[in-house]
């Protein structure tokens, strides 16, 4: 393996910015420090200059379609995609085709990612009704496995988990993190009844109505009221509501917290008044809502109730996003531009450097309790972004790495560009050039 040495550079890291050269050795970081000096050719050497380092991003939530759906997508277009955007890590989620709900379904996919991920990667333990015993196998894979996902709301398949006496048995057996997506289905369906009343023909400006409020809030109360009865460890995924913000705390450090929240970068930047212009390209789930819902996820973000920042990086062609509201398929691709986004909202005075490095990289690890990653600390894996944030780039088509070509921030200029990212200490991506040589490594946990 090649080694770096990283000079003169900005380095972004648990709360602070110092001028620091870097050294790289084997895939680690071996060194941190005012001034390295290198020894004969043992390194390569980056000048850092009016460049920023930041630790990997860890995106705890994804669907990269594979196995089942590679007609969108697969582990290797997206990881490359991600890979691109600076996002070293991804936890992929269980609704692929055959869902991920048996142990070897779920070994199947970890397999795939290390033939073709150029990043690294961790999978989901998918759940359904009738599949608790299985999923508590997991137990037995806690240092290996991200965890445990549960959609209490719509999905792919057989994936929708309603029973209470499932939720009650693996809230209370669960030794490992659980990760839910929280709306309410019967509040989702009384909704679509009234909005199509009189035969009304449904855009995507409905969707926020139909997946409201009152559906995620719902959903999400009752997820933590079973969590706070068996003491789960509790992760919610992509929270979008200003309601929901009152479930969560910033009272105790993360490490300390049982149950814990994500927002994704799509919430905090569109409202629904982007559906005139975009429509279908926005349709997600949780739905994008109206802007004082926006404005109360970035509070609460820097305030710590939200403690992660990820993608829910959801791939479709063009022809299933296409057409009528009803039947275009919820989810938008956004791994490629998330840190991307809010560098632009650094630009724009929003957060700082320190706190989208802490959201998007330090806080994923302390949540999943990554080991060795997501921080840039002597002995860490090297897993390194560098930002310019002098050198606009624009989205474009000739430019978009996603399989399904497209995304809905095309024609977006941003302020910075990620100029190189480092996988396990391997230059996956610098400076436009890849080297596709070393795949990336399955995570592990301290657990």
């Amino acid at each position: 393996m090649q080694n770096y040495l990283i000079k003169n550079i900005q380095v972004v890291n648990e709360g602070s910015i110092k001028t620091m050269d870097v050294l790289l050795h084997n895939g680690r970081i071996e060194k941190i420090g005012p001034e390295i000096s290198s020894t004969g050719n043992r390194y390569i050497e980056i000048n850092g200059e009016g460049k920023y380092l930041l630790p990997g991003c860890i995106d705890d939530q994804v669907h990269f379609r594979e196995p089942g759906l590679t007609h969108k997508a697969t582990i290797y277009t997206e990881s490359k995609a991600a890979v691109a955007g600076g996002i070293t890590s991804f936890m992929e989620m269980p609704n692929t085709v055959p869902n991920a709900l048996t142990q070897e379904l779920l070994e199947d996919k970890y397999n795939i990612a290390a033939q073709t991920s150029l990043a690294n990667y961790s999978f989901f333990m998918g759940t359904g009704n009738d599949n608790a015993n299985e999923v508590l196998k997991t137990n037995d894979k806690r240092k290996e496995i991200c965890g445990i996902k549960i959609f209490m709301g719509s999905s792919t398949g057989n994936m929708l988990v309603d029973n209470p006496n499932t939720l009650d048995k693996i809230f209370s057996e669960s030794e490992v993190l659980i990760a839910t997506h929280c709306e309410d289905e019967r509040i989702i369906k009384q909704n679509l009844e009234s909005a199509k009343a009189g035969g009304r023909i449904l855009t995507a400006a409905d969707h926020p109505v139909i997946r409201d409020e009152e559906a995620c809030y719902e959903s999400s109360l009752y997820a933590i009221q079973i969590a706070k009865k068996y003491n789960t460890r509790l992760h919610i995924l992509h929270i979008s509501t200003e309601k929901e913000l009152q479930l969560f705390t910033n009272m105790l450090p993360l490490k300390e917290k049982r149950i814990t929240a994500e927002v994704c970068v799509h919430h905090l930047h569109f409202t629904a008044d982007d559906y005139e212009c975009l429509g279908n390209k926005i349709k997600c789930n949780p739905a994008i809502k109206a802007a004082h819902n926006r404005e109360a996820l970035w509070t609460a973000l820097l305030d710590n109730r939200l403690d992660v920042i990820a993608t829910d990086h959801a791939p479709h062609t063009w022809e299933e996003k296409s057409g009528m509201y009803e039947k275009a398929h919820a989810g938008l691709p956004l791994v490629q531009h998330s840190l991307l986004l809010m560098l632009h909202y650094y630009s724009q005075g929003k957060i700082s450097l320190e706190k989208i490095a802490e959201k998007m990289s330090h806080a994923v690890a302390d949540c999943f309790q990554v080991k060795e990653r997501g921080y840039i600390r002597e002995g860490y894996y090297a897993d390194l972004v560098i930002a310019d944030l002098n050198c606009p780039q624009t989205v474009k088509k000739d430019n978009i790495l996603y399989k399904c070509g497209w995304s809905p921030l095309e024609g977006f200029s941003f302020p910075a560009s990620i100029t190189h990212t480092f996988v396990n200490g391997h230059l996956v991506y610098g400076n436009g050039q890849w080297d596709e040589s070393n795949k990336g490594q399955r995570l592990l946990f301290e657990r």
